[in-house]
């Protein structure tokens, strides 16, 4: 009997200990993790050079296959440098479109986003439009309406908000360069402050239709002490897909 005491309180100890740690092993797993906080005004400067080069996402021509090189040569026929943009008489914008994903992104006009827990709002400046990515679990729908801010989903990874973006409209341009994708486009953008002071998102597109393998691109943003306003591009009497001065152009 004497030795069964001997061994019965250290090993209660041990019990008990190892109970402890276990409860705490689980508190500590289930503890939720704030994440960083992206809310503010953010602008990148009207030449759009910020993080890139030239008006696009890319140094070089995109990967494009031969259709959509074929587009993309008729969007810039005439131009031989990455800074210029493409045609107006050809670009979407003209004729009233929306900008879209990921072109709303690299707008010379400033942007707000506003941070929830289930959603994250995007309220750009031009054409006064709303982005929602949706950081509630949600998974994509399996039938997606195309649209021109597409359906897109976030999940956190550390400090990094990672969105995954499908279901865009094929009207729009990639960037104002005139690169052009399809209804299989799929973005996705890596959104971290790097400092305080400063908004990184890096860019993936993948699109089997129109690109030969994915590519993308950075930008960097800083806070822009304006808030977004109204700025439309097209009067507001004029129907989606005429443009003033160029009506049968396109």
């Amino acid at each position: 009997m004497v030795q069964l005491r001997r061994f019965a309180f250290p090993l209660l100890g041990a019990l008990v200990l190892g109970g402890f740690l276990h409860v705490s092993n689980s508190a500590a797993q289930t503890k939720k993790i704030t994440p960083p906080d992206l809310s503010g005004h953010w602008g990148q400067g009207g030449d759009m050079l910020n993080g890139g080069a030239g008006r696009g996402f890319s140094r070089d021509v995109p990967p494009l296959q031969p259709d959509a090189m074929t587009k993309y040569q008729a969007n810039r026929k005439g131009l031989t440098s990455l800074n210029d943009k493409g045609l107006d008489e050809l670009d979407p914008l003209t004729y009233c479109f929306p900008p879209g994903v990921p072109r709303s992104m690299i707008m010379p006009y400033p942007f707000e986003i506003v941070q929830r827990p289930e959603v994250v709002y995007i309220l750009f400046e031009f054409g006064s439009e709303i982005r929602r990515i949706y950081t509630d679990g949600r998974k994509h729908p399996d039938d997606v309406t195309p649209s021109w801010m597409g359906h897109s989903i976030g999940t956190w990874q550390g400090d990094t908000l990672v969105v995954d973006t499908i279901g865009l409209r094929p009207e729009t341009w990639i960037d104002p360069t005139g690169v052009p994708h399809s209804d299989a486009l799929h973005v996705i953008e890596r959104f971290r402050r790097t400092k305080p002071d400063t908004l990184e998102v890096q860019f993936t597109f993948e699109d089997p239709k129109a690109f030969a393998r994915s590519w993308g691109g950075t930008r960097v943003y800083h806070p822009d002490p304006s808030e977004p306003s109204d700025y439309f591009v097209c009067e507001e009497n004029l129907q989606m897909g005429k443009a003033p001065a160029a009506a049968g152009a396109r």
